[in-house]
């Protein structure tokens, strides 16, 4: 068996301990889940977390940078594929309607924000993420507006932050009220894609 290089081991107990920090902080909460308990489940020393992050806020960031992967990949495999913008509008809501609210997720987002709010470098690291998180929606938008030949009543990045702020609103909203339908902001994207065509 091949003995791990230095930098292939660190980068290997990195990836471990955002592993387990995701798991936990999306189960238990991320104020509650101290370094501690992060490197015991994880199977490291408190001190391996302290190699790999200077501050649990650090971890946290790597954290949320891995759920917004995952949740950007599978929001581009409900919608991608279908033939007709209203096909992908329907893969979206049956998205929206799985994931808009998750618990585990809202909760996270929602404790890191407001617990990092006296942090003027964490409030940046956050605004880059909404920044780019705001691109990628738009630019998704635009793939999909291009291939099926419509006209956006306004601009990809105008139109992906109001559906990001939609649907950050409506995911605070379901993970209390479940029941709450994700209706508006599908609606919402229908009547930004019923359009003026260019082909």
């Amino acid at each position: 068996m091949t003995r791990l290089t230095r930098k292939e081991s660190h980068a290997r107990t990195r990836e471990s301990l955002v592993e387990t920090a995701k798991r936990l902080f999306l189960a238990d909460g991320y104020n509650v889940t101290s370094l501690e308990k992060v490197a015991a489940e994880a199977g490291y020393s408190k001190g391996a977390v302290y190699s790999n992050f200077a501050t649990k806020h650090e971890l946290g960031l790597a954290v949320l940078d891995v759920v917004h992967v995952e949740r950007a990949e599978s929001l581009s495999a409900a919608i991608l594929g279908p033939d007709t913008m209203a096909e992908r509008i329907e893969g979206f809501a049956r998205w929206a309607d799985e994931n808009i609210g998750d618990v585990g997720w809202t909760a996270l987002e929602v404790e890191f924000a407001t617990s990092t709010r006296h942090l003027p470098d964490i409030r940046t690291e956050l605004a880059e993420r909404r920044r780019s998180l705001t691109a990628v929606l738009a630019s998704l938008i635009e793939i999909q507006t291009a291939e099926l030949g419509i006209a956006l009543p306004l601009p990809a990045d105008e139109a992906a932050l109001r559906i990001l702020a939609l649907g950050i609103g409506l995911g605070v909203q379901r993970a209390i009220d479940p029941e709450m339908p994700v209706t508006a902001l599908v609606d919402m994207l229908r009547e930004l894609t019923v359009p003026i065509r260019t082909t």
